[in-house]
């Protein structure tokens, strides 16, 4: 699956995209590149146990709160896409 990273995401991943290979679900997903990335990333991404109110995650261009959440099953084609949420004027 293709994982993309936007603005300042790359900062924490060092790349605008990686493949990497399929998880179950994007919490087993997240949790595999907090591992990769480290604590920088995961405090990103996280908020406790659940994902930061300040990260967006696409699956197959589509929003997971219009899927299952974390709990989103993944395939082997698929491509997530994580950005963070911006504020402007």
């Amino acid at each position: 699956m293709v994982i993309k990273f936007f603005a300042f995401i790359r900062d924490y991943t060092g790349s605008k995209e990686i493949n990497i290979d399929s998880c179950p679900n994007l919490r087993e997903l997240l949790d595999k590149l907090c591992i990769k990335y480290g604590k920088k990333f995961s405090e990103k991404i996280f908020d406790g146990d659940r994902l930061s109110d300040d990260i967006i995650i696409l699956v197959n261009g589509r929003h997971i709160l219009h899927l299952q959440g974390l709990e989103t099953n993944l395939e082997e084609n698929d491509e997530i896409s994580i950005f963070p949420k911006v504020a402007g004027g």
